[in-house]
């Protein structure tokens, strides 16, 4: 029996020890993410002709990436260039939309077929309401173990470092670009980095959010300017209303082959836990009818002139 607590012991320490590693190697990796237009490809694009930036924009991207890369250097030249990139991109447009995307934070939007839906919706409806816009991909996980163990630490901590990250290049992009307005959308996981960048900028009226499937676990912090789906019109989130009873049986019954109703098959979470509900499309009634309230109610009567 002794010899069981010892092993015990030793088992607890190790884990102890691993975790703690983990943490300390979260803390010390800066991962500041990619924004890129949402073009279905992920990659790095540098800026060569500073010719069209005005001074004032290039000091404040300067000093935006002093504030949140310090020393790393090398972080330091990709976030100024990042920030540049997207304000040459955006600087004739009077909306983007900012895709977070659930699981990882890895994917891009292509990826992520329901949101590629939702936007090409919110596109549209803006375009009603008299605003050009364009989608950019939030990247914010890089695709190696760093930054996967990054993300873990980030998510049950409410992403302080990544959510600074992107409140500083919605901030940058408001304060450089006279009337733009940004819709940071979050799916599933991504969606609480949204809320947390909305918390972080309720002071900006120029920033919105529409956010689908938040985690159950989160507890909502922005309300200003935010629409939070919880249902798809057609069942409710089983992951954002907690419901692991029916998670886990909905799963077990794919795992076996048991065929499952239409409405209950496509939600899942992390490719392999099947959450009904958990999925959104623009041709559900439930989704396009609140967005296009959402849209309406903030961006309908604000002196643009309607296409129709």
């Amino acid at each position: 029996m002794k010899l069981n607590f010892r092993k015990l012991g030793i088992f607890v320490a190790l884990t102890m020890v691993l975790m703690l590693g983990a943490l300390l190697l979260a803390f010390s990796y800066i991962d500041i993410g990619l924004t890129g237009l949402a073009d279905g490809e992920a990659k790095h694009v540098s800026i060569t002709d500073l010719s069209e930036i005005p001074e004032s924009v290039a000091e404040d991207a300067s000093a935006m990436a002093m504030e949140l890369c310090g020393d790393y250097h090398d972080k330091y030249d990709e976030f100024v260039n990042q920030l540049l990139t997207v304000y040459v991109e955006a600087k004739d447009s009077d909306c983007v939309v900012i895709f977070n995307p659930g699981g990882w934070g890895n994917k891009m939007l292509a990826s992520s077929p329901g949101w590629y839906e939702i936007c090409q919706g919110i596109e549209s409806e803006l375009d009603r309401l008299g605003y050009s816009s364009l989608v950019f991909d939030y990247q914010r996980t890089d695709k190696n173990i760093r930054g996967i163990n990054k993300e873990l630490v980030e998510l049950f901590s409410v992403y302080p470092s990544k959510a600074k990250s992107l409140a500083g290049r919605v901030e940058f992009l408001t304060r450089n670009i006279p009337d733009l307005k940004v819709i940071v959308a979050g799916e599933s996981n991504g969606s609480i980095i949204s809320d947390t960048v909305m918390d972080m900028l309720q002071d900006n009226p120029r920033v919105y959010s529409i956010q689908t499937g938040p985690p159950f676990w989160h507890k909502r912090m922005a309300m200003e300017r935010t629409l939070v789906l919880e249902s798809n019109g057609r069942l409710p989130d089983s992951f954002s209303h907690g419901d692991t009873v029916k998670m886990v049986i909905t799963s077990l019954k794919a795992l076996v082959g048991i065929p499952l109703p239409e409405d209950e098959d496509p939600g899942r979470i992390f490719y392999f836990l099947r959450a009904p509900g958990h999925d959104y499309y623009w041709q559900y009634p439930g989704v396009n009818l609140e967005i296009t309230g959402f849209l309406e109610e903030n961006f309908g009567s604000d002196g643009h002139i309607s296409n129709n």
